[in-house]
């Protein structure tokens, strides 16, 4: 059921989200407490219609707000809430608020007892996560809040305890905040089985999902609760003020950096109050942050804020932008979510969005405020990503979302739930099977795939049910329940999906411990010796060595750093971003974009051909010595980059010597030495899957997919005894116990997941075979006698991977020929290559 709210006409208050007095504040059969409506009344505050609609809503079993950022959507969620518990509440749960952050939870409840305490309402309001004290913990435990703010995280902690009935038993409403993006993880499947878990403890609970960017409803709603949930759409309220940045200077054809956009982006901070300054990755951050520096001869205060710094820096960063101390913030996804920090009145997106949801969400970051629009710059990093941008730009101004359909909740999730259930207390698999099955994700879970998580939960699986360590339930009076309760500890202690990479700290070098600065991936911190320097927090640093699992550094400024590698998403272009781009190559003229790149598109129609929708176009040439063939599949970076190694493998058959390719969101081009006259053989689908499974089994990306499933389904422990195994001690063991499943058990569960997980993530091997199918006979091969402009770029990209085959052997010989002829002598040994032969 939908239901549309119209708008208020009213421009809102920052924070509360509400807008001026209306005549009366009488709701129907759902009030405010006197006290609270008193308050809102003498500051000439009224709800907003969405506000009040959820209060009508209060009753609803599950209900799905979707209302533009700064619309009160969060106090939305709380008004019933409000309602019920009264100036007076009774003791005990009655509200349990999730949020992906916890600096979100802690926001909230800054934001909440501003009507609490004016009111004086007797209400308590607590936060509960991973930085709550030990004693705070108990405390909650012992006598819970009325409102209790938490993350996944912690609510599985808590659940996983015997005395979970009792804290939970007169819980009346759940509030899921920025549900859209818990949804796109496993953190929003382990969430789900936690509130199927709630729901069996407290049957009249109340599910309410919140979020802003929602591309399709009816299938979040099903996320929230599969058999019934309101969705209420509130006014989405004025189109923001979105539009590409002017600059003197072009794009250049390469790279994501964006300096030559730094003059026209610090001219746009000093004309604002706050401005967000968005990259798609911590790395860039960093070097663009640096660049910033360097031109910023105003010496305006601009702080950089990224997942990867130090705790204490990015508070700091926080508190000055609430303080207003702050003009600009570069940041990343770290700023992605609804917290009101400051009065940012701009947003700039450096590099193309990849993602017409994240650029709406990044867009509410600024005029966070009900009915005011929202003002966002786009920069183009690159000449391509010019028509990105524009493609995006007119997605956002449709109102057109995107975001895959969702798959089936992940089993390595479950196994991490039945073994958190069993720490709080024996279970019946029936009743059990029956709870999660409730859960959104897992409404259409199968009796034989749960049955098999019990079995690996319980024994390890066939293969490894010989050892005591993986013997952790058997069945007791008909219940599954720990062999040894002292598991309980190991198991809460490794609770959670969100899988730490190989990080190792950077503190500033001193005798007492110097400042922490951030983390860096352990595979970079391996390539440094003391004396070379990195970019961290924008600042350059000088390595000194590792002491203790922590990188030793001390400032160096003026000195050409090396960038440094930081955990972090890299996102591939979504398929309607990228069905966009093909529409516009499809337009007769581009008046849409500028003259550079219209002019550059023209050249490509006039030398080739551009890409169109539902069609394949391959490009081969000549260049530089060597023959080139670009294929334009239009699939993510992911996909692109699997599908040149299944190429050039497939072309290592063929003879046809390839000695590397490389491949960005749109197209892999690859290069050999010898002409490929009919490309269109290598992409037998039947062929390549083949060569997908002989290159997938042995990978190292099945080894990595592996261990985070492990993990996440407590075969590997993180940590024990709160001693926490490092990245390499857990590596290492993950790739003694695949090699062994592999050889010994081939099925076993763990790798039934991991070839799942390795299908849809880094390899996106389906999204290879979605294109093969779109554009099956549809494929267009031009044979041109040089590089063809839209092509060009591929030559400037950077993460070019060489294939170490026939080619290089064939180049090794000839070379070895060439020197052995300088100097008169001949071999008279065979050739170590075949001669090449063409499809």
């Amino acid at each position: 059921m939908g239901i549309c709210i119209g708008r208020s006409g009213h421009k809102g208050k920052r924070k509360q989200g509400l807008c001026p007095a209306r005549p009366t504040l009488y709701l129907g059969g759902m009030n405010l407490p006197p006290p609270l409506t008193q308050w809102l009344a003498t500051r000439g505050w009224s709800l907003h219609p969405h506000q009040v609609a959820m209060l009508y809503a209060a009753q609803n079993p599950a209900t799905l707000l979707i209302a533009p950022t700064g619309g009160g959507k969060t106090l939305a969620g709380f008004m019933p809430t409000l309602a019920e518990l009264g100036a007076t509440p009774p003791p005990g749960l009655h509200t349990l608020y999730l949020s992906p952050l916890k600096a979100l939870a802690a926001d909230i409840r800054r934001n909440l007892s501003t009507p609490i305490e004016g009111a004086e309402l007797a209400i308590r309001v607590e936060d509960r996560t991973g930085d709550t004290t030990q004693t705070q913990r108990r405390r909650q435990r012992a006598d819970p809040p009325h409102i209790l703010l938490t993350t996944p995280e912690s609510l599985a902690l808590l659940l996983s305890y015997p005395d979970a009935p009792r804290i939970f038993a007169n819980l009346k409403r759940v509030i899921i905040d920025e549900i859209h993006a818990l949804a796109e993880s496993k953190r929003g499947d382990q969430l789900m089985l936690q509130i199927a878990r709630l729901q069996t403890l407290a049957p009249g609970l109340r599910r309410v999902g919140l979020s802003a960017t929602v591309e399709n409803p009816p299938a979040l709603a099903q996320f929230l609760a599969p058999e019934h949930c309101d969705i209420l759409n509130a006014d989405p309220g004025p189109a923001p003020d979105i539009a590409m940045l002017h600059t003197d200077d072009a794009p250049p054809w390469a790279g994501n950096g964006a300096h030559y956009a730094i003059p026209a982006i610090l001219a746009q901070v000093a004309n604002h109050k706050t401005t967000l300054i968005f990259h798609n990755t911590r790395a860039q951050a960093e070097l663009f942050f640096h660049a910033l520096w360097l031109q910023n001869e105003g010496n305006l205060p601009i702080a950089i804020h990224h997942g990867s710094l130090a705790r204490e820096q990015r508070a700091r960063v926080e508190s000055a932008m609430v303080a207003g101390q702050l003009r600009a913030v570069v940041c990343t996804g770290s700023l992605d979510l609804g917290i009101d920090w400051g009065d940012v009145d701009l947003v700039i997106q450096v590099g193309a969005p990849k993602n017409v949801k994240r650029l709406v969400q990044r867009i509410g970051r600024a005029n966070h405020r009900y009915n005011a629009p929202s003002k966002a710059r786009l920069v183009p990093a690159n000449r391509f990503e010019v028509i990105e941008c524009v493609a995006a730009l007119e997605a956002v101004q449709d109102r057109t979302l995107d975001g895959d359909p969702r798959g089936p909740g992940p089993l390595d999730v479950l196994c991490q739930h039945i073994l958190a259930t069993a720490a709080a207390g024996p279970f019946d698999a029936d009743h059990l099977y029956a709870e999660i099955k409730t859960a959104g994700p897992y409404a259409h879970l199968q009796r034989p795939d749960f049955d098999a998580c019990v079995e690996f939960t319980a024994t390890g699986g066939y293969a490894l049910r010989a050892y005591d360590k993986w013997q952790r339930l058997m069945l007791r009076d008909g219940k599954w329940t720990l062999r040894d309760p002292r598991t309980a500890a190991i198991i809460r202690q490794n609770l959670g999906t969100i899988i730490d990479t190989e990080t190792l700290k950077v503190r500033l070098k001193n005798r007492l411990g110097g400042m922490p600065l951030g983390e860096v991936e352990e595979a970079f911190a391996s390539t440094l010796t003391p004396g070379d320097t990195f970019l961290i927090g924008g600042q350059i640093v000088r390595f000194d060595g590792i002491k203790d699992l922590t990188v030793e550094v001390t400032r160096t400024p003026g000195r050409d750093p090396k960038v440094a590698v930081f955990n972090g998403t890299k996102f591939a272009t979504s398929t309607l971003l990228a069905d966009r781009v093909l529409r516009i190559f499809q337009q007769p003229n581009w008046s849409n974009l500028p003259t550079h790149t219209a002019h550059w598109l023209a050249l490509q129609r006039e030398k080739s051909n551009l890409p169109a929708p539902g069609r394949l176009l391959i490009e081969t040439f000549p260049h530089d010595g060597r023959e080139h063939l670009t294929l334009y599949g239009f699939a993510g970076r992911n996909a692109q980059q699997t599908l040149g190694l299944l190429i050039t493998k497939r072309m290592e058959e063929e003879g046809l010597a390839p000695l590397g390719f490389v491949a960005t969101d749109y197209a892999t081009m690859v290069w050999g030495l010898d002409p490929v006259l009919n490309p269109i053989t290598l992409l037998n689908p039947e062929n390549l899957r083949d060569g997908f499974e002989v290159w997938l089994a042995g990978n190292a990306v099945m080894k990595r997919t592996f261990r985070n499933a492990a993990v996440i389904a407590g075969l590997i422990e993180r940590q024990n005894q709160g001693r926490r195994k490092s990245g390499r001690q857990a590596t290492f063991s993950s790739d003694i116990l695949y090699d062994t499943l592999r050889r010994f058990d081939p099925d076993h569960l763990l790798l039934k997941i991991t070839r799942t997980e390795a299908l849809s993530g880094m390899v996106d091997f389906a999204r290879v075979e979605d294109m093969l199918t779109r554009t099956q006979n549809n494929i267009d091969v031009n044979h041109l006698p040089h590089v063809s402009p839209l092509a060009f770029p591929m030559f400037l990209e950077r993460g070019r991977i060489p294939v170490l085959g026939k080619g290089i052997d064939r180049l090794m010989a000839d070379e070895a020929a060439r020197l052995m002829a300088a100097a008169g002598v001949t071999d008279p040994s065979p050739p170590a290559t075949t001669p090449a032969r063409n499809p």
